[in-house]
Formats: C-alpha cells, sequence, structure tokens
C-alpha cells in the first residue's frame, strides 16, 4: 500500500513536473494592430525594433504577428476596444480618438504644455501612476508617450501671426486641439490622420495641424504650400497623447519569464523611448518639405504670447471639466506641469553632463 502511494505520488510529481516545464518553453503569438501606415516612420522605427527587441529577448518564444494600417479591419476609433476585448492582442493607439474617454490624460494635449517628447512622455507615464491609475483600467499598459511639436500645414495662406488662424479649416486631431483652433479663430475639423489626403487634395480643409514626422506618409509636404512652426523658447502649440496597450488576459496567462521580457519593454524607460524616437522621425519630415521647396515660418516666442492669450480658456474649461467629474482639476493640471518640467531639467542635466567639455 505504502508502495503504491509512493509510486503514485511520483508518477504525480513527474507529471506536475513535466507540466511546469512545458508551461515554462510556453511558445506565444500576439497580434499587433494600428492604423499607422506600413511606411511611417512610427512603424519602421519604433512599432517594428520593439516587436524584434521582445521576439528576441524571449529567445523566440515571443512572436508577433503585425498588421499596421487597419489590416485586421476596424477603424482607428475602435483600436482600443479591439485590445481590450482581446480581438487583438496589442495595439498602439490614441485615447483621444473617442473624446471623452479618457479624460485625466488629456492635460498634456492642452495648448503649451509639452516640452519635447521624451521628457514629456516620462511625465506623462509618472502623473497616469500617481494621478490617475485606473484611467486605462480594462488593459495592461505598457507604455505612454506623446509626438513631437505640433505643427501648422497650410495649402495657400501662410501662418505668421496668430490672426492669420481666422477662417482656415484646419485639421484637428483631438478633442482638445479642435477646441485650440476654434479659440484661434479657425474652423476645426476632425478626421482620422488617413483622410488628409485626400481632403486636402479636395480642398476641404486649407490644411492641418500635424507633428512633422507625419508630414511624409500623408504626402502633406505636397499637398500644402507653408508650414509653420514654433520657436522652442515659446513653448510647443500642442501634442497627441498615446497609449501602447496590451490585452489584460492575454498577459496575466503569459509564464513569469516571458511576464518579466515583456516588462522590461515596458514603462518609463520605453515611454521615454517611444516619444524620443517619435520626435526624431520629425527630421526626415521637415526635410522634405524642404525639398518640395516649400514655406517654413517660425512662429517667434513673442508672437507665441498671443497664441497663449488667446488659448488660456482651454485651462480653465478642462480644470472645471475635471471638477465635474469629481476629480481635482486644479491639482491633476499643476501636477501634469511640475512633472514636465521635472523630467525635462533632468534630461537637460543629463544631456550636459553628456556634452563633450569645451576647450
Amino acid at each position: 500500500m505504502i508502495r503504491r502511494s509512493l509510486v503514485k505520488a511520483g508518477v504525480a510529481a513527474t507529471l506536475c513536473a513535466a507540466a511546469l516545464a512545458s508551461h515554462a518553453q510556453q511558445t506565444v503569438t500576439l497580434k499587433f494592430h494600428t492604423f499607422m501606415a506600413p511606411q511611417s516612420g512610427v512603424w519602421l522605427n519604433m512599432h517594428k525594433p520593439w516587436m524584434a527587441k521582445i521576439e528576441k529577448e524571449s529567445g523566440g518564444r515571443i512572436k508577433f504577428e503585425a498588421y499596421p494600417a487597419m489590416q485586421l479591419g476596424g477603424t482607428p476609433v475602435q483600436l482600443y476596444d479591439q485590445v481590450k476585448d482581446g480581438v487583438v492582442d496589442v495595439t498602439w493607439t490614441l485615447p483621444s480618438n473617442t473624446a471623452g474617454r479618457f479624460p485625466r490624460v488629456e492635460v498634456f494635449e492642452l495648448p503649451f504644455m509639452m516640452t519635447n517628447a521624451e521628457a514629456t512622455s516620462r511625465a506623462y507615464w509618472d502623473y497616469v501612476q500617481t494621478m490617475a491609475p485606473d484611467e486605462f483600467k480594462d488593459v495592461h499598459v505598457l507604455a505612454l508617450q506623446v509626438h513631437g511639436p505640433g505643427v501648422i500645414h497650410t495649402t495657400d495662406k501662410p501662418v505668421r501671426t496668430v490672426d492669420d488662424m481666422k477662417g482656415l479649416k484646419l485639421r484637428a486631431p483631438t478633442r482638445q486641439v479642435t477646441k485650440l483652433l476654434s479659440a484661434l479663430g479657425a474652423t476645426p475639423v476632425g478626421m482620422p490622420l488617413p483622410s488628409i489626403p485626400d481632403a486636402l487634395s479636395k480642398g476641404t480643409i486649407n490644411g492641418a495641424v500635424i507633428p512633422w514626422e507625419v508630414v511624409q506618409p500623408t504626402k502633406v509636404q505636397e499637398l500644402t504650400k507653408y508650414h509653420a512652426e514654433f520657436d522652442p523658447a515659446g513653448g510647443s502649440l500642442y501634442t497627441t497623447t498615446f497609449v501602447l496597450a496590451m490585452n489584460k488576459a492575454k498577459y496575466n496567462s503569459l509564464p513569469p519569464d516571458l511576464k518579466k521580457v515583456i516588462d522590461n519593454n515596458s514603462g518609463i524607460e520605453t515611454s521615454a523611448w517611444l516619444g524620443k524616437v517619435q520626435q526624431e522621425n520629425d527630421i526626415p519630415g521637415r526635410q522634405a518639405a524642404v525639398d518640395h521647396k516649400n514655406t517654413i515660418f517660425t512662429v517667434s516666442a513673442e508672437e507665441a504670447q498671443n497664441f497663449r492669450r488667446k488659448s488660456r480658456q482651454l485651462e480653465v474649461d478642462w480644470v472645471q471639466d475635471m471638477n465635474k467629474r469629481g476629480y481635482d482639476g486644479a491639482k491633476l493640471l499643476s501636477t501634469a506641469r511640475d512633472l514636465i518640467e521635472k523630467h525635462t531639467k533632468a534630461q537637460q542635466a543629463g544631456a550636459a553632463k553628456k556634452a563633450p567639455a569645451k576647450k
């Protein structure tokens, strides 16, 4: 009897060990879905390297099926729910695609909030962890980031002052930027990024506000003549928030060692890297406009103050909106500002240390 029990126990232990070993060697395929075009800098320089790094660090046990340009169907607005519901495993999308659904992170989309994408992405990650930990409660958040400074691109009328904005029909990417354009005297027209070329070519809009990095994928350098960027000393007109998210159940189903690989490619450092690389994509985008012999105007720090004054009410309205939703709007705004300042100063200090000494 004792011997039979020992044999049974041994068999059970062997089966358990085999099951654990099998689980440890599990191979997982993740479907990555986004709206960005396969030729975009975001896809080539951010998404593909991120996936390749995970595949390598997992020893090939994590594999990605990559689908840019909404190849799995649906619209960009549906991406967050696709990953929430498990239709896809990982997505990169704009929270503001669904206006008002993620209200607390909109603070980073208010006018003249961001400094640069790397520091502001760090601030965005810290802010969500401390001030809005349940903002994306339906998914497993991998990274949070913003793009480089927004630029005004127009077909026939250059923008040099805030008064030049009057009467322009401009594509707006988010709820806050829609309000910003209205405050500046323009007529905002909401549409997803892929719709910009058709709208410009047909004259439905007179221009668009987008960062330099998406100029080439949308052929904006060919469809517009004028570009208005802002002197960094006067601040950045706007930015847009993004979330890199994974289906919760899929993440929780991973064995511990594969979770660790995902975790090692998530968080504040990954957020900062994504923001940095996305802003670096501005360089070839701007060069495309130069090569096309378009006119690029830099709005001075002094003139930027007029843009600030015209758009100041947006902050007041956002704070009041947060208060109505049961949050402390003033605290959310001041915290976001403080975090941006903190990470910007830290970045500048780090850059100063790395700079070669002057002879």
